[in-house]
């Protein structure tokens, strides 16, 4: 009976050893997790960025295509961006050919940058 006296306190001592393991790895993996989350709500910004960045060129192309537009979209710029129904918005920077940082001569570049959110992606064209 001494035997079983002397380990009153063990039991107790080793549930909550192995709660606060068990509490750490469900914290660990939660934070995990989060970080996770925000990476793919990332993803979805940068899409949806990545198409207001394609409105923009489309536009360009549409006006280029229609004289009665004129250069419409070409009022896009970055100080006053267009924006679209779903809160993203896109600018357009329209070079001639050998211009800047637009190499092709006889041609020109147009860079349209979507953005949304915090999120901002670009697409150039050389036509």
């Amino acid at each position: 009976m001494k035997y079983f006296n002397k380990q009153k306190g063990l039991s107790l001592y080793l549930a909550i050893v192995i709660m606060v393991i068990l509490l750490a790895i469900v914290l660990g993996a939660g934070a995990i997790l989060l970080g996770q989350l925000k990476v793919i709500k990332g993803m979805e910004n940068s899409v949806i960025a990545f198409y207001a960045a394609d409105t923009g060129i489309e536009r360009v192309l549409m006006d280029r295509a229609d004289p009665k537009n004129g250069e419409a979209a070409l009022n896009c710029t970055k100080i006053s961006p267009c924006s679209l129904d779903n809160e993203a918005e896109y600018y357009i920077e329209a070079k001639a050919g050998g211009e800047g940082d637009c190499p092709a001569i006889n041609n020109f570049c147009i860079r349209s940058v979507g953005t949304y959110g915090e999120t901002k992606r670009a697409i150039e064209v050389v036509y």
